[in-house]
């Protein structure tokens, strides 16, 4: 059966140990997730839990965690009931040093065919990788984004 498959792949001008920082620290996700908070202990089998203006986003689990080089994720969306219908979905951040760069493979995928959430997530993920790469590049984000401001 064929699910439904997101991958993106960036070179960020960064150690693996700071882009695995990035990825893990509360403090540094909400700068590059226009101003989501992100709850997690971090350790295979706690949970994670993300909110938008004190309202939970998406919740899961960590499946896997291989510091400074893999992280698997369960993601379940909470905000809107069509998504959360469809079930658990799994983020993998992949990452391999390249020189003085890492190489950052992202891939959200569920076993539903023709899922709508992961063709959302594939609208909403360049622009958060965007931001981690210009963030961990620049100390700025690329891309600001105010919700429920029409833009």
């Amino acid at each position: 059966m064929a699910g439904s498959k997101f991958v993106y792949v960036t070179y960020i001008r960064t150690p693996p140990e700071q882009l695995w920082h990035a990825l893990t620290t509360p403090a540094i996700i909400q700068q590059y997730r226009f101003g989501m908070r992100v709850e997690s202990a971090w350790t295979v089998g706690s949970t994670w839990r993300m909110y938008a203006d004190g309202r939970l986003m998406d919740s899961g689990a960590i499946l896997e965690r291989v510091a400074q080089q893999r992280l698997v994720l369960s993601w379940l969306n909470e905000w809107e009931p069509a998504f959360k219908a469809e079930g658990h979905s799994r983020c993998v951040y992949e990452i391999e040093p390249t020189g003085s760069s890492a190489k950052l493979t992202l891939t959200h995928a569920m076993e539903r065919p023709d899922s709508k959430f992961i063709g959302a997530v594939a609208a909403g993920w360049p622009l958060v990788m965007s931001n981690l790469k210009s963030l961990l590049e620049t100390g700025d984000v690329a891309v600001v984004y105010h919700r429920g401001h029409g833009e």
